[in-house]
């Protein structure tokens, strides 16, 4: 995204790199003040929700200025570089400091032949007209547009009770304020839409965002809050005394946190990134899907032994061959003989959407954070095919250049907490998705096999599933399905 500020001078804006996304984290400069760049130079390098991405310049020139220091998080469509493609040369400048976002709005791009935009790859998206409305905060009551206190936002998570705040006794009593004379929340329209669901009055909600703006979090913390806590009054305003008794709790409640944090036993870390994205996803999730996990123990010596024949065999020489990619195919099995499972909830047109294709996810942790990229079409994939496919996934996500389109569009996914030698867990959804499969460690267990116990392979596996759409026969019938083939892997040939 790029606009005019001057005869000879660009400004190269931060860019959707994904899908509805709307900010991303500078991770680094490639470039500085004074330096020249060309056509397509990789400038910077940016964190999504849950990938890193190389934004490339679309124009030649020198540098004038870095808009916004490593680190900063920068929403979608403000200017994040200046370039002079007059080819003269710049001067050295020092570190940039961030850019005020809500007081001053970005610069409308002057109209450019038919106002699309640069970028990543091509010049396909819209011109976006959208702006945010300055605060106001001089419409605001003088007790109101104070600073909020630390002890306010605790109470909305439940750690306390906050009595209403009032006017101190001296000042005089003031007619309450009409939802006229309030000013508009700030938030987002996804997060506006969640208020509503929830039932939550914006009004009413303590912003912990960046310029007073309300997120998801902050929803879900007043939707949490304590039945007692009172809305805004609409009767007349409580008398000097009244006001006095039950402003007191509020004083006493805000020196706490202060005197209760120390910068010596404590560590306070910011969410973004990939954390602040898998913890919306899995709020959302949570709130959103009725979850049921159903449990399973097998004995999968079988499939550990075809494993090891499998290393041995010339058709999967190079590939990645462990007890992961044999219970891939194990679940895929499971959804072809249950195709039901493979579907998503519309909530939008109340529709059960059922899908022909399975986008097979699988959770990997990486230095950045838990990322669920997904295998496209991996029902049609064959054992090489899917062999191949988990090996490039594994090994991009752990050089970090996952790209956002490999996260969108799956349909089940995967969980191996078994490498950490946890025997199972009760895993979450990822939004959108009908079905996680959660795979422990597996150990060498006294069995019964044949009549006799004996030590054989074990491992538990666990099935979350949406219960909207999957019911408990369905759901059961798929994880003894998987455990059947992991039990007698050449149910692979035979149901397959």
């Amino acid at each position: 995204m790029t606009t005019m500020t001057e005869a000879s001078v660009r400004e190269f804006k931060m860019p959707d790199v994904g899908e509805g996304l709307t900010e991303a984290e500078i991770l680094k400069w490639y470039v500085q003040p004074g330096d020249t760049v060309t056509d397509g130079q990789v400038v910077c390098e940016v964190e999504t929700a849950k990938a890193a991405v190389e934004l490339p310049i679309p124009y030649d020139g020198v540098v004038r200025e870095l808009r916004f220091p490593e680190g900063t998080t920068v929403d979608v469509g403000m200017s994040i570089i200046a370039v002079d493609v007059s080819g003269g040369s710049a001067p050295a400048a020092a570190a940039p400091e961030p850019a005020p976002a809500v007081e001053e709005e970005p610069e409308e791009p002057k109209s450019q032949g038919s106002g699309r935009q640069p970028v990543l790859v091509g010049y396909g998206v819209a011109t976006s007209s959208t702006k945010r409305r300055p605060r106001k905060s001089a419409e605001i009551p003088a007790q109101e547009s104070a600073p909020v206190s630390v002890s306010v936002q605790a109470e909305l998570n439940g750690h306390g009770t906050v009595a209403p705040s009032a006017p101190a006794p001296s000042a005089p009593v003031s007619a309450p304020a009409t939802a006229a004379d309030r000013p508009r929340p700030l938030a987002k329209p996804p997060v506006r839409k969640l208020a509503k669901d929830l039932g939550v009055d914006l009004a009413s909600v303590v912003p912990s965002g960046p310029d007073g703006i309300i997120t998801r979090e902050d929803v879900h913390a007043a939707a949490a809050a304590p039945a007692q806590a009172p809305a805004r009054p609409t009767a007349p305003q409580p008398t000097p005394a009244t006001a006095q008794a039950s402003t007191a709790p509020v004083t006493t409640a805000a020196a706490a946190p202060a005197a209760s944090y120390d910068a010596g036993r404590e560590t306070r870390i910011p969410v973004k990134g990939v954390r602040k994205a898998t913890a919306q996803a899995m709020v959302g999730s949570a709130f959103t899907a009725p979850h049921v996990t159903e449990f399973v123990t097998v004995d999968v010596t079988r499939t550990m032994k075809l494993v090891e024949e499998l290393k041995g065999d010339k058709d999967m020489q190079g590939l990645r061959v462990n007890p992961l990619l044999l219970i891939a195919k194990a679940l895929l099995v499971a959804i072809k003989r249950n195709p039901d499972v493979n579907a998503s909830w519309d909530e939008a047109n109340q529709e059960i959407v059922r899908k022909h294709y399975v986008n097979l996810g699988i959770a990997a942790a990486t230095p950045r954070g838990l990322i669920v990229p997904n295998i496209k079409d991996a029902h049609d994939k064959t054992l090489p095919q899917l062999a191949e496919a988990l090996g490039e996934l594994v090994a991009t996500a752990r050089e970090g250049r996952t790209s956002p389109a490999a996260m969108q569009g799956g349909t089940v996914t995967i969980t191996n907490v078994g490498v950490f030698g946890v025997d199972t867990g009760t895993p979450i959804l990822n939004p959108g998705e009908s079905a996680i499969l959660a795979v422990g460690a597996i150990k060498l267990q006294p069995w019964v096999h044949k009549g006799k116990v004996k030590p054989r392979q074990v491992t538990t596996l666990a099935l979350s599933f949406d219960h909207r759409l999957v019911d408990g026969e369905l759901g059961s019938k798929v994880l003894a399905d998987v455990a059947a083939v992991l039990e007698q892997p050449k149910r692979l040939i035979t149901w397959g």
